[in-house]
């Protein structure tokens, strides 16, 4: 090939990415303007922060609170209606999305529901909540297998308690759902699964409530097998 077919075919050859530093230059204008795009939409979510949600967050928390003790005395209409002067967990709920104090009422309202014999809302307001505050968590799940057992459904419920004890993760809660999980395993046949939970109980953490007669308990899911 001749010195002058070379450089033919050199210019004929499709255009590839220049040395580092290439691109940056030769897409300078739009790189700037997707840097600039980026700070403006910074710039409008921190806004959007401190004057639209931190306020209402503000306003929530003060208009909550009057729910919170109605559910406190369990007055569990009140909690969730709200009386006269202040709204209830529902309303919160509806006017003010997006914030703490929202996300919260779903836990208090899936209780109150809970709490009514209301299963299935429970079960929404409490799916919905998300936090995290282990206790409060270990207690929501907890609550919405609590539902499922009294809706029968009884494989959902044993997923819901053995989530609960593993977010609880502490000496008080753990063994709590440790027990019912055992419980929702003898519902299903599962004398084996029972078995071990209880066992848990025993050894894992020997000086709580649910320890000191689960011997019983075991004894019981043994003899099943």
């Amino acid at each position: 090939m001749s010195k002058t077919d070379v450089n033919a075919s050199v210019a004929t050859e499709p255009k590839t990415f220049a040395p580092t530093g290439g691109f940056v230059k030769e897409n300078q204008k739009s790189l700037i303007f997707i840097g600039a795009a980026i700070v403006a939409l910074i710039a409008v979510y921190i806004g959007y922060q401190k004057l639209y949600l931190a306020p209402r967050e503000t306003e929530a928390a003060n208009q909550m609170y009057v729910a919170q003790d109605y559910w406190a005395k369990k007055e569990w209409d009140k909690a969730l209606k709200g009386d006269a002067s202040y709204p209830g967990f529902e309303k919160i709920i509806d006017s003010y999305s997006n914030t703490k104090a929202a996300n919260l009422a779903y836990y208090y309202a899936g209780t109150a529901y809970l709490n009514k014999g209301q299963y299935r809302k429970a079960i929404d307001n409490l799916t919905n909540y998300h936090g995290d505050d282990n206790m409060i968590g270990a207690e929501a799940l907890g609550n919405i297998g609590d539902a499922y057992v009294e809706l029968k459904e009884y494989d959902k419920a044993e997923s819901y308690f053995k989530k609960a004890a593993d977010k609880a993760s502490n000496k008080f809660l753990t063994p709590f759902y440790l027990k019912k999980l055992g419980l929702v395993n003898e519902a299903r046949k599962d004398s084996k699964a029972a078995t071990e939970n209880y066992q848990k109980i025993k050894t894992d953490y020997p000086t709580s409530a649910e320890a000191q007669n689960i011997d019983e308990y075991i004894a019981r899911a043994e003899a099943k097998q």
